[in-house]
């Protein structure tokens, strides 16, 4: 399973950026996929997510502003970040995995994209 992130940058508070995540070395349509985000000192935490049969969570301090997405045909993911807040300053991982039932567990990551925002 490979996961390559793109998409990170500096950006205003207000303003909006969007991640890619560009999935290879598995049946992509079979797995459930997701967006993780680590700030400095603090836990890795759920950001977005999608289910195998398409079900999106978010967290709660991110609902109404980003969107997770999913192309199949080009085997990638999407977030679309706006109205970012200065909070949302972390490193933003894409992560792959389901349990049996077609439930999003993030068993895979990649190697992360810096989303620093600023006022």
């Amino acid at each position: 399973v490979q996961l390559v992130e793109s998409g990170g940058g500096s950006v205003q508070t207000g303003g909006s950026l969007t991640l890619s995540c560009e999935a290879s070395g598995y049946t992509y349509h079979d797995h459930c996929m997701g967006w993780l985000r680590q700030a400095p000192g603090k836990e890795r935490e759920r950001v977005a997510s999608m289910d195998r049969d398409g079900p999106t969570t978010y967290a709660d301090s991110v609902k109404g502003r980003f969107t997770i997405s999913k192309d199949n045909a080009k085997n990638t993911l999407y977030l679309q970040m706006n109205d970012l807040k200065l909070e949302d300053t972390a490193m933003y991982y894409c992560a792959a995995g389901c349990l049996p039932s077609g439930e999003y567990l993030p068993l895979y990551s990649g190697q992360g994209t810096q989303v620093t925002v600023s006022s």
